[in-house]
């Protein structure tokens, strides 16, 4: 575990999502902490004595992630540690994510009184008495308040409250505010008065509303007309944080709204640099210190493999006994051309998933990636008719990284060096992200060519899917996110997964949000693809039970597949379901046909897309035409 502050544990993998850099969070006792920048990860705390953190412990490599993020490492979040007596010597104990008290406004409950007080008051976390209140001999404490300003740059500040009350973007005004509440549920029940001057109590109401034309709170809060625009601050960086030069629209928000921060997270399943078994052993062991630290120190001096060979062989000779010179040298080379950072960028992630797509449809025995096949002839009849892969995968290891985060809108068109910008005051040299390591199983199913490519070629499936492509055509713009294929095979294979996640939660013991889909679809006739991985999302250091592997067994699988796509042909909310996705889309953005939670959304963290681009229709057919969906006989 790992500790924000002085208070409230998290396990590590929170400290990548959902409580990264740059996210708010309540700690026990109700204060709203902010988590700090990755340039104070690490920090000796002084506590007792306590050296340098030995940050070697933290450090572990990912090739293929670390080329697509333009990155020399990858670091696990800090655990808190304490020493105990007969411990021995415990390395890197007391650290501890940094976090800022955030809002900085505060209110009281008794008095209205609304005021700013410091992020670094009170231990951070502690809390603060009302001065007003105090004065009249009555106990009372301030609480922050629960509304804050941000902008789609991904910038985040305290709501103008004096900007918003006087309607000038620089009041002269200093008196004293108060936050009254009317009894109303609405935001448009919260009042902020002036007691310094005859300015007109004004309401919260508007301040979320926002349009094509930009957001309510930037165009009505100065009276000129003239535009508020979002001040670039970046608080969870620290008091010497940069102010960015921004000409978004500010816009309010609840403090734990979805909305105010979306984790970007890359992730990559492990495939060997090589294929050799022994040099395989190798580059594992150099993967990590004390090997990885020494590769880096001596790399960084200009020598060769062969020089690093030699010394790590004087100096590791234990570890590296039972190898000769020349293969310690071969995996010190084939580790560095894997990991040479190329900056890799978002438009060339189908080559990245489909280096993972080639690996994921053969046998493998490797010690992080375990795949077994079961011929189709000892399934049903009828899987033949519909699938040429399913493969189970015994053990696989994904790296998760966070990238940088998002404000207002889940998914942007950013390149990976300005998203990475947010998380640090100043890049440093030898550049890194948070990332985490899990091992888990999981089941690989490839439908047929053949039969999918004579399928998506039908004029009403492609009829069905144009208007979906075309609102998320018409998104991309107004929202500059990032270019996606919305084709009948991607949906058809999206859904798919969200069927049958649903209904192995019934049969294999894992529950939804501990099952994960990694989607492989791309209609590039130079990299074709039409897989689905299926796999658990939260295995220890070992992996998992093998769960879900037992259900990818012959006799196993079938049932499954049969009630799944036997559940897609009713919704409990049909026909409206069935009618609203056929007509005008549903869901998220619009951006779902026949879908909705009653019959094929999944819990977010399972889902790729956000639980977006999903039809049952594609996949099973309509009422009306049963021969749209690809499983027309099961």
């Amino acid at each position: 575990m790992t500790r924000r502050g002085s208070n409230g544990p998290i396990r590590r993998a929170q400290a990548i999502a959902p409580f990264g850099v740059g996210a708010m969070v309540t700690v026990p006792g109700g204060t709203t902490l902010i988590i700090g920048g990755l340039d104070s990860w690490y920090a000796s705390s002084g506590h007792n004595g306590q050296s340098e953190p030995n940050l070697e412990e933290f450090k572990f490599q990912e090739w293929r992630l670390q080329q697509l993020l333009d990155v020399n490492h990858f670091r696990q979040p800090p655990d808190y540690r304490e020493t105990w007596r007969g411990t021995g010597d415990v390395p890197n104990v007391y650290l501890t994510l940094p976090a800022f008290r955030f809002p900085t406004w505060h209110f009281c409950h008794f008095c209205h009184l609304l005021e700013q007080r410091s992020p670094y008051e009170v231990g951070t976390a502690g809390r603060i008495k009302c001065s007003e209140c105090a004065q009249k001999k009555r106990t009372s404490y301030l609480f922050q308040v629960p509304f804050v300003a941000m902008c789609s740059e991904g910038h985040l500040q305290d709501f103008p409250w004096r900007e918003w009350v006087h309607q000038s973007a620089r009041p002269a005004c200093t008196g004293t505010l108060r936050l009254k509440p009317t009894g109303s549920a609405s935001l448009a029940g919260q009042i902020v008065s002036c007691d310094g001057c005859d300015a007109a109590p004004r309401s919260l109401g508007p301040i979320t509303l926002a349009n094509e034309e930009g957001t309510t709170l930037s165009r009505t809060l100065d009276a000129s007309g003239a535009p508020y625009l979002c001040r670039g601050q970046k608080p969870w960086l620290g008091p010497e944080a940069p102010i960015d030069t921004c000409t978004a629209h500010l816009r309010g928000a609840l403090r734990n709204a979805m909305n105010v921060y979306y984790a970007q997270i890359r992730s990559a399943i492990y495939l060997p640099p090589v294929k050799d078994e022994a040099l395989q052993e190798l580059v594992d062991l150099f993967e990590r210190p004390p090997l990885s630290s020494l590769l880096n120190t001596l790399a960084s001096l200009g020598a060769q493999p062969g020089q690093i060979a030699t010394t790590a062989k004087q100096q590791q000779g234990k570890l590296l006994q039972k190898y000769t010179q020349e293969q310690i040298a071969s995996a010190i080379t084939a580790l560095q051309q894997g990991q040479v950072a190329s900056g890799v960028e978002e438009g060339a992630i189908s080559s990245f998933r489909h280096d993972e797509y080639q690996a994921l449809r053969t046998v493998r025995d490797e010690p992080h990636l375990r795949i077994r096949e079961e011929p189709l002839d000892a399934y049903s009849a009828y899987m033949a008719n519909y699938f040429s892969r399913l493969l189970l995968v015994d053990k696989l290891r994904e790296t998760r990284a966070m990238a940088g985060f998002t404000r207002v809108f889940p998914g942007t068109n950013k390149p990976i060096r300005e998203l990475k910008t947010l998380l640090a005051r100043s890049i440093p040299a030898e550049s890194w992200l948070p990332a985490y390591i899990i091992y888990g199983e999981g089941l690989y199913f490839e439908l047929a060519h053949d039969r999918l490519a004579a399928w998506e070629q039908q004029e009403n499936v492609l009829a069905r899917v144009a208007p979906l492509a075309k609102r998320f055509g018409a998104l991309q713009v107004q929202r500059r996110l990032e270019a996606h294929e919305i084709s009948p095979r991607f949906v058809l294979l999206h859904t798919l997964a969200h069927l049958l996640i649903n209904q192995l939660t019934f049969d294999c013991g894992y529950s939804s949000a501990s099952l994960r889909e990694r989607l492989y679809a791309s209609s590039d006739p130079h990299m074709p693809m039409a897989g689905v991985l299926l796999y658990t999302a939260n295995g220890d250091s070992e992996g998992t039970m093998g769960g879900l592997v037992r259900m990818g067994k012959p006799g196993s699988i079938e049932p499954v597949i049969r009630k799944a796509l036997l559940g897609a042909q009713w919704c409990s909310a049909d026909p409206v379901c069935m009618e609203v996705g056929s007509q005008s889309g549903q869901g998220p953005d619009s951006c779902n046909l026949a879908a909705c939670h009653n019959c094929a959304l999944v819990p977010e963290t399972a889902c790729e897309e956000f639980n977006r681009f999903l039809d049952r229709g594609l996949v099973v057919g309509t009422p009306e035409n049963p021969s749209l969906g690809f499983f027309q006989s099961v």
